[in-house]
This record gives C-alpha cells, sequence and structure tokens, in this order.
C-alpha cells in the first residue's frame, strides 16, 4: 500500500467522473459516489470527535468505529464486496449496553449537545441517519452489501449514547426537551 496512494493529483477525474474499486467509472454525481461521500463526512465528524478529550472508552470505542467506516466505504466502492460481519453488528450492540449501563434511563426528549465533545457526537450521529438513508436509497437499486444499512442504524444509536456518555464524563447534564416551552 505505500506507493498506492502515492500520485494525488491523477486529472482522471477532470471530466466529471471517479473510479470504482472495481476499475470501473461512474459519474460523481452517482448516487454510489454520493453515498461514499456521506461516509467519508461521518468519519471525518468522528474525527473532529476524537480531537476532543474523551475518556479512552469512548475513544477506543470510536477509533474501531473509523475502520469499521473504511470498510464500509470499501463496500461501497467495490459493488458486491462485503467486509462488515455479523461481529460488528454484535460489537456495536453491546458498546450501546455497556454505555448506556452507565447513564439514567431517559423519561424524555434530550435536546443535542452539551459538552463539545457531546455536541460533536450529536451532529455525528445525524450525518450518520444520512448517510444511512442514501444507503437504503442506493440500496433499492443497486447492489449493497446486506449488513451495511443495518450497521449504520446500530451506528445511530451508538453515537447518541456515546454523546450523554460525553457529557456524563464532562459533568453536563443532558438537557430535556420540554414541548411548548416558549408557546404563548
Amino acid at each position: 500500500m505505500a506507493n498506492r496512494l502515492s500520485k494525488i493529483v491523477t486529472r482522471t477525474g477532470d471530466d466529471g467522473s471517479t473510479g470504482l474499486g472495481d476499475g470501473s467509472r461512474v459519474s460523481k454525481s452517482s448516487l454510489r459516489v454520493h453515498v461514499l461521500g456521506e461516509i467519508d463526512e461521518l468519519n471525518s465528524h468522528l474525527g473532529v470527535v476524537l480531537a476532543e478529550v474523551l475518556p479512552e472508552s469512548i475513544r477506543s470505542t470510536l477509533l474501531k468505529v473509523q475502520h469499521d467506516l473504511f470498510d464500509l466505504g470499501g463496500e461501497v466502492c467495490i459493488p458486491g464486496r462485503v467486509a462488515l460481519q455479523e461481529s460488528h453488528l454484535a460489537r456495536i450492540e453491546a458498546e450501546v449496553q455497556v454505555f448506556n449501563a452507565e447513564l439514567s434511563p431517559l423519561k424524555e426528549f434530550i435536546l443535542p449537545g452539551g459538552g463539545r465533545a457531546a455536541a460533536a457526537l450529536h451532529i455525528a450521529r445525524t450525518v450518520c441517519r444520512r448517510a444511512e438513508r442514501a444507503l437504503v436509497e442506493l440500496a433499492g437499486l443497486e447492489t449493497v452489501a446486506e449488513l451495511a444499512p443495518r450497521y449504520l442504524n446500530r451506528l445511530s444509536d451508538l453515537l447518541f449514547v456515546l454523546a450523554r456518555s460525553a457529557n456524563r464524563a464532562e459533568g453536563v447534564a443532558d438537557v430535556c426537551w420540554q414541548p411548548g416551552l416558549n408557546s404563548l
């Protein structure tokens, strides 16, 4: 892999196309390329979260997720490729359980925010949901690995719980939504 990315400027995309991992070329406006961009944006938001001070348990969880997202990107980039396994889903579900067990039960919806890390995790969660919607749309039209949408669905749950955990670690309380708070 050392020489694989040594040439960054290739000019091959100047015509509005890009290469997929299987060697085929598609329009940069294709839905598959759009999904790749959504996954890349999600991973970049996780990079922003990782730039914050975090408990090691959250940091190590997010680093695993970043690697998973590159695997997922590979699945999308190479139609028919499968990289994510049931074990990935099981790990995410187990992490949700572990982190959620330390939190007080929710009785109300909470507003996104709190500390910087939690706020960034909430943004990542919403980007994850957007990536999931785009991936589901792609799956309706083209080949997508079966577990891919399920992974993003579980990941958005994990990101929600991690946001609450980050607030807890920072000593910041969740802010509960109060319906009609500003009604006259």
